[in-house]
């Protein structure tokens, strides 16, 4: 289990590889570009392959990208939509020139919610972004939908509905997989407090998404309670879902081999050091394998 944090590109890439390897990553989370914007200046191709470098060097085992918030592949806008496709095409090209081991994204909204119709819309988004990607296609750099709290008309509470777009996705299977937010699933419903909850989630992520589907974890503490829907992340033990919720899931063995990254809010650097020694003493200790 590689476990790192989400970590800021705006003094460049080598200063993010640098700063991670400071807080101790061994995997890392960036932005590619603004995520406030729809639109960003060329990756510059040298400085790409000097990264995916420096951070081997640093001992930073797998990188991830994430989209842009603005994305929204389940709008029934045409012009949103439209500039959504774009923007997930840029964005997986981007994490290509990066050797990125995957970029991470959410689904959006849709007026009817989780209905077929979403489905569709988002599947056929998917489809046409990766048309239009640039870069050689690595099976190393997956699309990975991220699970989301649930609020309003969102996309992707539940595990059938990101089941349903990679179903509907046929011909890119194995470059799709799921992010999974412990703070949004747990928000959404989702149980993540103890063993039997991991184990009854590992299962349905591998029933509804396929084999091997899980490409990320993003191990979030959340402030509100069980079934909220409310989006708020706390640092690793100090929410709702507690630190027997994290230890349990670094106790599933099919997790070892898997990254984790921690999206916590606060102050650079001791939110990011502090949350990922928490996950890492959990990883360490001396639990019994369930």
């Amino acid at each position: 289990m590689d476990i790192g944090a989400h970590v800021s590109v705006g003094k460049g890439l080598s200063q993010a590889v640098e700063y991670a390897a400071s807080v101790g990553c061994e995997s890392m989370q960036i932005f590619a570009k603004s995520p406030r914007q729809w639109h960003g200046p060329p990756l510059d191709s040298a400085s790409a392959v000097r990264f995916a470098d420096e951070r081997v060097a640093a001992g930073i085992r797998r990188t991830f990208t994430h989209s842009a918030y603005l994305i929204n592949l389940a709008s029934a806008d045409d012009r949103i939509w439209g500039l959504s496709v774009q923007a997930l095409a840029d964005e997986i090209s981007r994490a290509r020139a990066l050797r990125a081991d995957g970029v991470v994204t959410h689904l959006g909204a849709h007026p009817d919610g989780e209905s077929p119709a979403a489905t569709g819309r988002i599947a056929d988004a998917i489809t046409r972004a990766f048309t239009l990607a640039h870069g050689p296609a690595d099976p190393r750099t997956r699309l990975l939908l991220e699970n989301t709290a649930g609020a309003g008309s969102l996309y992707g509470a539940s595990i059938a509905a990101i089941g349903a777009v990679i179903d509907a996705c046929p011909g890119h299977r194995e470059s799709l997989g799921v992010c999974f937010d412990t703070c949004h699933g747990h928000a959404s419903g989702i149980e993540v407090t103890c063993d039997a909850a991991w184990d009854r989630l590992l299962s349905d992520i591998e029933r509804e998404c396929g084999p091997g589907a899980l490409g990320l974890i993003h191990a979030n503490d959340c402030l509100h309670p069980f079934a909220s829907r409310r989006d708020r992340h706390a640092w690793v033990g100090d929410g709702t879902i507690g630190i027997e919720g994290f230890a349990a899931m670094t106790r599933q063995p099919s997790l070892q081999g898997l990254a984790v990254i921690t999206e916590a809010p606060g102050e650079v650097p001791v939110k990011d050091a502090e949350n990922i020694r928490r996950l890492v003493s959990l990883r360490d200790a001396d639990h019994a394998v369930v």
